[in-house]
């Protein structure tokens, strides 16, 4: 939706957006970018495909607001759950 939103505004020829993600568990041992070194971490990988006729600075700029976005923001950012019974 960002990414829609994002190409009306300026215009682009955008035209579908669609996000593939797969989720894994794996070694934090194995994460050179991550904090944590030790147990397991969530990973998600995500395919993003943009439909449209969008040169590379388009695309390039899509991917960059894409992680950018509030879900991206709240999935890579520090969660804390509270769950309570009603």
């Amino acid at each position: 939706m960002t990414l829609a939103l994002y190409a009306r505004k300026k215009q682009w020829p955008l035209e579908a957006v669609e996000v593939r993600l797969r989720h894994s568990k794996i070694h934090a041992a194995d994460c050179d970018e991550c904090e944590t070194r030790e147990g397991k971490l969530d990973r998600i990988d995500t395919e993003i495909v943009l439909t449209g006729r969008l040169d590379g600075d388009q695309r390039v700029r899509l991917l960059q607001i894409a992680q950018m976005c509030p879900v991206h923001r709240t999935l890579t950012s520090e969660i804390h759950i509270q769950s309570r019974l009603v």
